[in-house]
């Protein structure tokens, strides 16, 4: 199939995409319904439920980091927590969004390629469904209930 520009303006792809799938271009109250849900449940979940116990960085939590064999355990240890906690929080509210959800893109890379490697997959279940989250938002953007909107729409009206 040859992408190029159609009348629509859009890439033969896109067209046809469009017409197999009109969510890929609907941008209207039910998209923004489901980034909402999505961001919510990803952040609140992954702060609250994993991020938050990892502080103090000490103990458990960095000795499993320096297990996994990687440099600057110590860093990375606090990278992954602030990562799950404070990028989590953010992904919930919506405010710096996409590199909220990189930074946990990130972590749940390391996550599963790494420390879960070796683990069936019921181990590695929540860091797929995590990591499949925070690409869905990361993708679409924060949605227009979000602080990210919010000030967007400040700076438009000037």
């Amino acid at each position: 199939m040859e992408l190029r520009t159609t009348n629509g303006g859009g890439s033969a792809l896109m067209q046809m995409l469009k017409s197999v799938w009109p969510v890929v271009s609907s941008r209207g109250p039910e998209a923004d319904v489901g980034v909402f849900v999505l961001r919510m449940t990803c952040g609140l979940s992954l702060a609250l439920a994993h991020g938050i116990w990892k502080f103090p960085i000490e103990g458990g939590f960095l000795a499993q980091v320096a297990r996994m064999g990687l440099p600057m355990p110590e860093f990375l240890a606090w990278a992954a927590a602030l990562s799950e906690t404070a990028g989590g929080l953010l992904l919930a509210v919506g405010l710096f969004t996409r590199p909220a959800a990189m930074a946990v893109i990130g972590t749940m890379a390391v996550v599963l390629f790494d420390y879960h490697a070796g683990h069936p997959y019921e181990h590695k279940e929540l860091s797929v469904l995590y990591l499949a989250m925070a690409l869905g938002v990361c993708g679409t953007g924060p949605g227009r209930w979000s602080v990210d909107a919010l000030f967007a729409r400040r700076r438009a009206q000037g």
